[in-house]
């Protein structure tokens, strides 16, 4: 009996003994490894898929799930034929009720021909002599499927009209690739079926030392054993220094030359029996090393050694230029990330969680920006813009829109006013620079969302009774080409309520446009069945947690093949929380100068009664200045508003629309300091604008043994977590 061939196989070559034989093994490498059933992919390299070709112990509609697999699927099958490896994956994934799932590559002469997946019956790794026998299972399989394609046996070279039309699309393959993971792909496909090798490695060669970016046929312990600096009395070694390959057709020939090293090489787990070592040249100077192995001695003619040769130097250019491409986009994709927020503050009035996603494939980065942005009385702003182009100028106008976002904000400016002064900014840099964006703030007090867009895809309200719904508004072209002013659009928020927020990447596609994108978007929204018994509304990390979670479902459904995008997307949703009316104080003052001393004696009362009197003398002359300013240099009717969350908040409105500004007063003045004061007692102050008042503004920290537990803040105090608390961001 043949050691290599499981017991009981047909010898004879019909279709049906092969049928038989290729049954027996699966039932063979099932019960080798304890495993309840097993399955056979054969490898079709020029449709990029593996097909079920016989199963054993498992359902045929089960397995029907992996009738056709694609060489990037991320299923045992197809990882253990991109890595060349053995592959164990935890867990049932075929929902057959096996433990996990063990896939050996099927490696033939010429390549990879195919994979044999075992379905586990218990958890656990199997021994090495149940693995060892799936190995000898396995390459008796392969050689069956070789020869079921009729494929030449062992040893034998491609005639010389194959390897010409095998060039011919590797030379195509080269000239498309991109990426270095896209030369290393066009290698592997073309190149070892072209020479009849069963082992391939390409590095990079940078800085002394040579890193690996790709590898077939080998396992990885092996390829660890020479990973580091290059040493002397190595063959790769003198390959780059030299730029010219070195043949070795036998481990007896490997020792002659390189004896030093011959243990190293051969003593490791690796089966190869003889090498090609090309390096991989581009303008002079070697950008790395392919190497080519064997699992039996084997000559090099002279034909063979002036096509490999040839190749090495193709490949090289090939290589260089993808290199420099991965490193112009990592720098450009560094550059964004750098200029998007890395955490997302937690507020009072909202929690909120972000994604971006880089596209999948295209030459250079996107300028998608997302941002949340405290604003004055627990408002928050909420913004995504995008920059159209893609590169690293759109990057860096990306940086410099948000940073000006961020500026005009702090200004308390009304959207449309925000949006007016972006559009400036943005025409300023040329006819060519265009830029769409959407500016939302939520008003926690007056249960509002006000917003203005710019050519921008709209925002989407997902209401606490889980009505989903976008409003339907014209939106002013993109910022660069839009004529102020820009149309604002204000509506009811209930308590509770989500504010999605996305750039067109998410929504838009060579498959369908913006309108079909959003109206997916609010179905996934609908079936993701957010409802306020999700947020416990008392404990800011479980929020941020739902709402986070929800970012990645909306993402994984709208994107489910991220790979394959050609347009950054930004994603932000926010659940939104109104203040409670417990938390807010509300005065009318009378336009005279007794109405400081009134509001003196309501904060005094208020913060008693909100269990504040540790701030009471500090609040009283805040009051006291801002009141007294109003008297002075502006006129009524005044309003005096107390709000209380994580800080408290003291506004005095009035009737003018003049600006407060602080005075450098000598020492001989009078007066002039009031504003002085108020920036020395306060943890920050403003003006904002409203049609026809104005609102100053402080703020003050609340020791945290002041506060009592109101629901608006309950959220931040049940943590224990200071104010800057902040929602990390990941790239999804």
């Amino acid at each position: 009996m043949c050691p290599n061939r499981p017991e009981g196989a047909e010898a004879d070559s019909s279709p049906a003994a092969g049928a038989r034989a290729l049954a027996l093994a699966l039932r063979q490498a099932a019960a080798g490894v304890g495993g309840q059933g097993s399955l056979l992919h054969r490898w079709d390299p020029g449709a990029g898929r593996l097909t079920l070709v016989a199963v054993d112990g498992v359902d045929a509609g089960t397995a029907r799930a992996w009738a056709e697999l694609d060489e990037e699927q991320d299923v045992p099958p197809s990882r253990a034929l991109r890595r060349g490896v053995l592959v164990q994956v935890a867990g049932d994934s075929l929902g057959t009720g096996a433990a996990g799932t063990v896939a050996v590559p099927l490696l033939g002469t010429g390549g990879p021909v195919g994979a044999l997946s075992v379905l586990l019956s218990a958890a656990g790794e199997p021994d090495d002599v149940q693995l060892s026998f799936l190995h000898a299972v396995a390459a008796w399989t392969a050689q069956r499927l070789e020869q079921a394609d009729t494929k030449p046996p062992h040893g034998e070279a491609a005639s010389g009209r194959e390897r010409t039309a095998g060039a011919e699309e590797l030379t195509a393959r080269l000239a498309e690739a991109v990426t270095v993971q896209d030369v290393v792909q066009a290698v592997a496909q073309h190149v070892l079926s072209l020479f009849s090798a069963d082992g391939l490695v390409v590095s990079v060669f940078e800085g002394g030392r040579l890193t690996r970016v790709g590898e077939v046929g080998y396992p990885m312990d092996y390829l660890k054993r020479f990973e580091g600096p290059l040493n002397a009395g190595l063959p790769v070694t003198d390959v780059l220094r030299t730029h010219r390959p070195q043949f070795m057709e036998s481990p007896a020939q490997m020792y002659e030359r390189y004896a030093a090293v011959t243990d190293r090489i051969l003593m490791g787990t690796s089966p190869k029996m003889a090498w090609a070592f090309l390096p991989l040249v581009a303008s002079g100077r070697a950008v790395g090393m392919a190497i080519l192995s064997y699992n039996q001695p084997r000559p090099f003619d002279q034909e063979e050694r002036t096509r490999l040769t040839a190749l090495g130097a193709l490949v090289g250019q090939a290589l260089e230029r993808a290199r420099l491409y991965d490193l112009e986009h990592a720098r450009a994709q560094e550059l964004q990330s750098a200029l998007l927020p890395g955490t997302l503050p937690r507020l009072p009035g909202a929690v909120a969680a972000a994604r971006y996603v880089p596209a999948g494939r295209g030459e250079q980065v996107g300028g998608d920006w997302f941002d949340v942005i405290p604003l004055s009385a627990d408002r928050v702003a909420l913004v995504v813009g995008d920059v159209m182009g893609h590169g690293i100028a759109e990057a860096a106008t990306m940086g410099r829109l948000r940073t000006a976002v961020r500026t005009l904000a702090d200004l308390d400016m009304a959207p449309d006013e925000l949006l007016g002064h972006l559009n400036d900014l943005v025409s300023d840099l040329g006819e060519d620079f265009y830029a769409t964006c959407l500016y939302a703030v939520y008003d926690p007090v007056g249960r509002t969302c006000c917003y203005a867009l710019a050519g921008h895809p709209p925002p989407v309200f997902v209401h606490p009774d889980g009505t989903v719904h976008s409003p339907v508004v014209s939106p002013d072209p993109p910022l660069g080409a839009a004529a102020p002013p820009f149309a604002v659009h204000e509506l009811p928020l209930p308590d509770g309520s989500l504010v999605v927020l996305c750039t067109d990447g998410l929504i838009e596609s060579d498959a369908q446009d913006a309108e079909q994108g959003l109206a997916e978007l609010r179905r996934v929204l609908r079936r993701a069945g957010v409802r306020p018994a999700r947020f416990t509304g008392a404990d800011q990390e479980e929020d941020a947690r739902v709402v986070a979670e929800l970012c990645d479902t909306v993402v994984s459904e709208l994107l489910p093949d991220r790979e394959r995008t050609n347009d950054d997307a930004a994603l932000l949703i926010a659940h939104t929380r109104a203040m409670p009316a417990c938390d807010i104080a509300s005065f009318g003052l009378p336009d005279d100068p007794r109405a400081a001393g009134q509001a003196r004696e309501l904060v005094r009362d208020q913060l008693a009664r909100w269990g504040l009197d540790d701030l009471a003398t500090t609040t009283e002359l805040l009051v006291s200045e801002l009141v007294g300013n109003v008297i002075r240099h502006a006129r009524g009717p005044m309003r005096l508003r107390l709000l209380r969350s994580r800080i408290l908040t003291c506004e005095v409105y009035d009737g003018s629309l003049s600006t407060p500004r602080i005075r450098h007063a000598t020492y001989t003045d009078e007066g002039g300091r009031g504003l002085q004061l108020v920036a020395a007692l306060s943890r920050r102050w403003g003006a904002r604008y409203l049609s026809d008042a104005k609102c100053i503004w402080t703020e003050q920290d609340i020791p945290n043994g002041s506060r009592t537990g109101s629901p608006h803040e309950s959220a931040a105090a049940a943590s224990g977590e200071p104010d800057e608390d902040e929602e990390p961001l990941t790239a999804a």
